[in-house]
Order: C-alpha cells, then structure tokens, then sequence
C-alpha cells in the first residue's frame, strides 16, 4: 500500500515537472541575417559573401539579407557569388540600401540572382555594360540619316545583340554572354528579363520606383524592419524546396567582415599590390647592394610575398606583368653593369608600358591609378638619375690604388749608373730609367709606368 502511494505521488511529481519544463522552454527565435557590399566587388567581396553565408548555414538563420550599395566590378567574382546565392540554403533578399545607394554594373547582376529583389527610395539600379565596350554612343556621334535608313540600321544591329556604334566580335560576343545571364537571372526568379537585357546592351538604369513598376524588384523598403514586415508571408523557390516567409518578430544579427577579409580587402587594391611589389622588389635589390643590413631583405620579402598573392587573386595581364618584370630587371642590371642610361631607361619604358597593362579589368576600381604609375616611373627615374650620377663620377675620380697611382709620386734615388737605376717610391724598391746624371739620394719624380720599371725625371722648382 505504501509502495503503491508513494509510486502515484513521484508520477504526479514528474508529470507537473515535465509541464512546467515544456511551459518554460522558448519558442526557437527567427533570425535574419545582415551581410554588407559596400564598394566595389572584388575577390574580397567574394570572399566574405561565402564567409557570411557559411555563419548563416551554422547558425540556422532563417533569412540572410544582402545589403548593396556599389558601383560594380569584377565579372569574375560577381558570377561566383551569384553562384554562392542561387545555391543557398535559406532565401536571400537582395536590399538596395540606404537612400542614395546604387546597385550598379555588378550589383546589377547580384541583385537578379537573389531570391527577392528590393530597394530603399531613392536608390537606382542598372548601367550593367561592361565599362571598355560600352563607350558614349550619343547622337553627335551618329551618322545623320533618314527614318527608313535609321530603321534599317537599328534593325541590323539588333539582330546581332547589340545597339549604338559597331563593335568588334569579341566586344559583340562578350555583350551576348552578358546579356544571356542577366536574362537567365531574370527567368529564374520571374523578373523583367526585356529590361535586364537593355541594361547589358545599352545600359540602362531605373529608379526604385520605376524598378517596382517594371518587375525588376519586388519590394520598396525605406528600412530593415519595413523590408521584413513586407516580405511576411511570400513565398520563395530554393534550389529544392520552397519556403513560405515568417519575418514578424525577427531577430536581426549583422555580419561584419572579419579582420583577414578587411586585410584581403586592401591587399587586392591594385595600388597596394602594385606599390607592396615595387617595394618587395627594391628592398631585396637593397639587400644585395648591402649583404648583412637584413631589414631591407626581410621588409621586401614580406611585401613581394603579399603583393605576389594580391596580384593572383586580381585579373592579372601576362604581358604587362611581364613588362613591368623586364623594366624593373633592365634597372637592376643598369645598377650592377653601366650601361650609361641604355639599359635604364629602356627598363624605364618597359616599367610604363607594363604598368597600363598589368590588371586586366573593366572596372576602374581594379585597374592602376595614372598618379601611382607615374609617380612610380618618376621614383624609378630618380633611383636610376643617382645611379649614372655615382658611376660617372666614380670615372671621373682619381685612381686611389694600384700600380697607376706611382705616376706624379716623388721617390728617392737608390743606386744609379748612367741613365737606370733603382729608386724607393710608397715604400717599395722600383727599377727606373730616363736621367742622366743622377745621384744617391737624389728627389725624383715618377712620370710613367713602363711593365715593372719607372720613368723618372727631375723635380720642378716647385716640387723641390
């Protein structure tokens, strides 16, 4: 009877316990993740969208929210998180944001991958043409001609992807590669893929409100918490499965880049990469000029190192790398071997040449700025300027050892008969000829240097 009670009341007792667990335990928290693009995209931007994206897959974010504001850049890196995107495993937003941002050229691209589309007021979108083919085709520069004739060229030109002025085959077959993915993009997730292709062909842009209005966007949001409120409740095709929106109450977390992103992020600046080699380059030349100063070497190896690894992940030109490789060996050997300019400043015009064509990019943010090229070349030219200054004037300094320095010495007269003998010159005993006449002890002067015998002659009135 007592075993029976007491059985009852320790299963009353777990019964109540396993209640108010299951009333205490929190509901899971929905959680929406932050991930900023801020600037031109680049192998950094890639590298810290898939950084991101991974703390998201770990910490089970609900959302990730991909917040643009950039002019553009590498095709590259754009086409790999685009990637990354359309194989995630939670939906990503695409924010245009804040008011005054653009998503331009690349983050045009970005934008149509992601799974939904939105933009804050006063944003813009579009201008996707690649930046060295898609020069100003304005009316001055067109032929004037007639309705039919203009119909027939607008209709020519269209029929082979392209608008405006007539463009080579490569710059025709890159624009249709471009356009074809925007348009893909675009189908992928239902938007406007007429307007994708104008801003490929002849680089248009939208406003936020003329992006809504053409189903180039989903959602016009002036903040975060209007984006999330807007977006309850769609629903959304990943890669295999779809997902119905639940963003009320929605925790917000931000990624930020994390210190060897920020530091990749500097490297691939092409101007710290240029300028990192150039003083990886002296500081080891410096290094053998001086063996044993260490710095110079260590300091250079660590700076080649760091510009060697930038350049790897930057669209790198062959020949201007090895332009730039030949003009800063054409210097060093006019260091080490004079040439009187010849070698140094053919290496000067190699170093230019290498220098415009070293990165291979569209982007103005990833190819050389005109004052590091210049200022490196005018550096360049100033080294080398004190280099020919320093030999010409070793030329023209006296000998200071050596066999040659004797001539002009004054020596002594050791023994002598007729017109030889022997004299003692900077310690040394010297067979000598050339006066006649000459006693023991006698000053002399040495006038020239015949084998392993001197030409004396008689001091001057000033030298004795």
């Amino acid at each position: 009877m007592i075993r029976t009670t007491l059985f009852g009341i320790f299963l009353i007792l777990g019964t109540m316990m396993l209640a108010v667990a299951k009333e205490e335990t929190p509901t899971p928290l929905k959680r929406a993740a932050i991930i900023t693009i801020d600037g031109a995209i680049g192998p950094a931007t890639l590298e810290y969208v898939k950084r991101a994206l991974e703390i998201v897959r770990t910490k089970h974010h609900n959302l990730a929210i991909l917040k643009i504001n950039t002019p553009g850049g590498l095709v590259d890196s754009t086409r790999k998180i685009n990637t990354i995107i359309l194989n995630a495993p939670v939906p990503i937003v695409g924010y245009v944001a804040p008011s005054g941002a653009h998503a331009a050229s690349a983050g045009t691209y970005i934008l149509y991958a992601t799974h939904i589309a939105a933009m804050a007021p006063g944003t813009n979108l579009g201008a996707a043409t690649p930046v060295q083919i898609g020069g100003p085709d304005t009316q001055s520069n067109r032929p004037k001609v007639g309705k039919p004739q203009k119909k027939e060229l607008e209709q020519k030109r269209t029929s082979n992807g392209i608008s405006g002025s007539p463009k080579s085959p490569m710059q025709t077959k890159t624009i249709n590669d471009l356009s074809a993915y925007i348009k893909s993009l675009a189908e992928l997730h239902g938007r406007n893929s007429e307007w994708a292709e104008k801003a490929v062909i002849e680089a248009a842009t939208l406003t936020a409100r003329g992006a809504l209005k053409n189903n180039v966007i989903n959602v016009i949001a002036k903040d975060v918490n209007e984006l999330l409120a807007k977006l309850h409740g769609r629903s959304v095709e990943l890669s295999n499965s779809s997902v119905t929106l639940d963003t009320k109450n929605m925790v917000i977390d931000k990624i930020d880049p994390d210190w060897q992103v920020q530091l990749l992020s500097v490297a691939t600046n092409p101007n710290v990469a240029f300028v990192m080699m150039l003083i990886g380059i002296y500081g080891i030349i410096f290094e053998f000029w001086h063996p044993g100063l260490i710095g110079p070497g260590v300091i250079g190896g660590i700076c080649l190192l760091i510009g060697l690894y930038a350049t790897n992940m930057l669209p790198l030109n062959y020949t201007g790398a090895g332009l730039l490789i030949l003009g800063m060996a054409f210097m060093t050997a006019e260091a080490f071997l004079p040439s009187f300019g010849i070698l140094g400043i053919g290496g000067i015009i190699s170093f230019i040449f290498g220098s415009t064509l070293l990165f291979d990019s569209d982007s103005p943010e990833f190819q050389l700025s005109w004052i590091i090229i210049i200022s490196s070349a005018l550096f360049c030219s100033a080294l080398l300027s004190f280099i020919l200054s320093y030999v010409w004037r070793s030329f023209k300094r006296p000998v200071v050892s050596g066999t040659e320095t004797l001539i002009g010495t004054i020596a002594e007269v050791l023994e002598w008969s007729d017109d030889k003998g022997s004299v003692r010159a900077e310690g040394e005993r010297w067979k000598a000829f050339g006066m006649r006449g000459v006693k023991k002890g006698q000053k002399v002067k040495i006038v020239q240097l015949v084998g392993l015998s001197v030409m004396v002659s008689q001091l001057d009135s000033k030298e004795s």
